[in-house]
């Protein structure tokens, strides 16, 4: 599938780190393959955060897309439906506001395209040394010589292993990261987009996922390319984790293909429900 015949949205997650933000959508900028458009789901930042947003769309060459909701806790599910239904694009690259993306993260998506697919990407993990030098200076670049050795294979590129591992490895369905993620728009519509009954951290991403998987629609991996550099940061509190953890098993147990609390209400109710 050519690149030219898919308008592609690059859907960017945020909470209260500008400096890490800025490093990501320059990171975009910076692409082979520039996207349509950039959307921002923010869910809830300070005005430091709008500010830098405000400085990015004033000399970025492709749109940029602030979507904020107040901040009423974790609500990213909620945020990033938010989000997907502002998007005018056909095909949405979905990563993180603390990972910066490889130089043909676009490129290296779109060639694993395709209709009934959605894509699983790769992520190198930065140390706390290297992403203080990342965030001090934008033209610095992790490469293989300062990055942890367990996961310098996923920054490497070809497009000859990248064709042959796409339907060969990583063939369970939640073995993926929400950081490095593609799907089909009109595909996250049919499931209803994320589930906003999840209000924790984590797992929102494998259980959209095994939605689409009962929806029909299939896995792909994208490895030997396409990676992203994750900034070092301290985890989040997983004290919720369970709540969502027993939702991913209900979705897997009874096959579940559509979530009720989903993206329906944000879309134009003149749109077909799917």
């Amino acid at each position: 599938m050519r690149h030219c015949n898919i308008k592609t949205s690059v859907l960017v997650s945020t909470y209260n780190w500008p400096e890490a933000l800025r490093r990501a959508i320059e990171g975009m900028l910076r692409q082979t393959v520039l996207p349509g458009e950039i959307v921002i789901a923010d869910d809830g930042s300070t005005a430091e955060t709008a500010q830098t947003v405000s400085e990015l769309q004033a000399t970025s060459p492709i749109p940029i897309i602030h979507v904020w909701q107040e901040d009423k806790g974790f609500r990213k599910c909620m945020i990033l439906n938010k989000a997907i239904a502002r998007m005018t694009g056909d095909y949405v690259l979905q990563m993180d506001g603390d990972v910066i993306p490889s130089r043909h993260f676009v490129s290296d998506h779109l060639e694993l395209a395709e209709r009934g697919f959605f894509v699983c990407g790769s992520r190198v993990k930065l140390s706390p040394e290297i992403t203080a030098r990342v965030l001090a200076d934008s033209s610095f670049k992790p490469t293989l010589l300062n990055m942890p050795p367990s996961f310098a294979a996923n920054s490497l590129r070809s497009r000859l292993l990248r064709r042959f591992l796409a339907l060969r490895y990583g063939r369970k369905i939640d073995h993926l990261r929400g950081c490095n993620m593609a799907f089909w728009r009109d595909d996250l519509i049919r499931v209803n987009g994320f589930n906003e009954d999840l209000t924790q951290w984590g797992h929102e991403d494998g259980e959209i996922a095994f939605r689409l998987h009962f929806a029909g629609v299939g896995k792909k991996s994208l490895k030997m390319g396409g990676c992203v550099y994750h900034l070092y940061h301290k985890e989040a509190s997983r004290s919720g984790e369970q709540r969502h953890l027993d939702e991913l098993e209900r979705v897997k147990r009874e096959r579940i293909c559509r979530c009720d609390n989903g993206i329906d209400k944000y879309l134009d109710q003149t749109q077909p429900r799917p």
